[in-house]
């Protein structure tokens, strides 16, 4: 049997007729930059996320960029996150002028650590961006509380927690959320997207205008920006998959009580932190000898990713760091371990117990 990581044209055959008729309404009506969807997509998805605007955008990294540069963070600045994401968190710093500055994450939760967090603190920080892996919040009320205390800004790299909820409020819980509207995410674009949220109108009309040239009309700029729209077909490919969203998260849960129940006693499953709402965007597992049960599933045709496989510290990107191994020895632990299963809300109940027989089968032959 063979089983995908993610199947995204499961998922367009299950909303198709909507779909299309969002890519005909806007090829029908030719407005393709700054078009009716892209419009009332921002406001749906501010809406569900519980903040008052949203901003559609290029994609996730632009997201995080244009928070930066809303927020003034610029040269000279330090930025703090954690080493075990995706580049694009890191190098939004980069692109700023600013400096990154990484802390270690919680061994159970692969979070950042707020401990970590607070004692890394020095007189350039500026802003915190905590990473909700895989679809889990970091402990916001903690990273808040010493936010406030050191008068830093928060934007919550949300590119995985699209749903995820937190004492029963949804992300993000800070200044800024940032999501990405990838095309494998919990709900995506077919193609690049993305859309920061936020309570602030001055902050949210200054990214606004920093997605379109700095514009304040046509053809008067009030500063450079940039060429960072989401554009009005994605807007209408992702609107009907916002109407979808609960009910995908919700499946995504079952099946992750499903892969707990079945593998509880073989392999580490995802710790969910309490209070917290995992959206599972991936179902990551540990495993000492990742790379052999890796491969025994490849072989049966199932498969697998790395989420991520080198932390960014150890990446030649950021040797001028000058950080070695054992710096940061949680987040360097789980990425030699961690393992993500096939996780997509139109996985067949058959499917899972089928991965899971052939991870227990694995890890007893090993």
């Amino acid at each position: 049997m063979k089983i995908p990581l993610v199947d995204l044209k499961r998922r367009y055959e299950s909303i198709k007729e909507d779909i299309d008729l969002g890519i005909k309404r806007v090829i029908e009506n030719t407005s393709f930059i700054n078009g009716e969807d892209v419009k009332l997509f921002e406001q749906e998805f501010a809406a569900y996320s519980g903040k008052r605007y949203g901003i559609g955008c290029a994609n996730g990294t632009a997201a995080l960029q244009l928070a930066l540069e809303a927020l003034g963070i610029g040269e000279d600045d330090e930025v703090i996150t954690v080493p075990n994401t995706f580049i694009a968190t890191s190098e939004a710093i980069g692109h700023v002028g600013a400096k990154v500055k990484f802390v270690d994450v919680d061994e159970k939760t692969m979070l950042i650590d707020p401990d970590a967090l607070e004692k890394a603190i020095g007189p350039r920080t500026k802003a915190i961006i905590p990473v909700h892996l895989y679809g889990q919040m970091a402990d916001m009320k903690k990273i808040m509380a010493i936010a406030k205390k050191h008068n830093l800004k928060i934007i919550e790299d949300c590119a995985q927690a699209h749903g995820a909820e937190q004492n029963g409020k949804k992300a993000p819980h800070g200044d800024i959320g940032c999501f990405s509207l990838f095309p494998a995410k919990i709900i995506g674009a077919f193609g690049d997207a993305g859309i920061i949220v936020t309570d602030n109108e001055k902050i949210a009309k200054k990214i606004k205008m920093l997605t379109d040239h700095g514009r304040i009309d046509k053809y008067n700029s009030k500063f450079e920006g940039h060429n960072h729209r989401l554009d009005t077909i994605q807007a209408a490919i992702l609107r009907p998959q916002l109407k979808k969203l609960n009910d995908w998260v919700n499946r995504r849960r079952e099946i992750a009580n499903m892969y707990y129940n079945l593998l509880k006693d073989t392999v580490d499953t995802p710790y969910e932190q309490e209070g917290n709402k995992h959206a599972y965007y991936m179902y990551v597992i540990k495993f000492k000898n990742r790379d052999f049960l890796m491969e025994k599933l490849k072989q049966e045709g199932i498969a697998t990713g790395i989420h991520y496989p080198t932390p960014l510290h150890l990446q030649p990107a950021y040797s001028y760091l000058n950080l070695k191994e054992r710096s940061f020895p949680n987040a360097e632990k789980s990425a030699k371990e961690i393992l993500s299963l096939p996780m997509f809300p139109e996985m067949e109940d058959e499917e899972i117990r089928h991965v899971a027989e052939q991870v227990i089968k694995a890890v007893n032959h090993q």
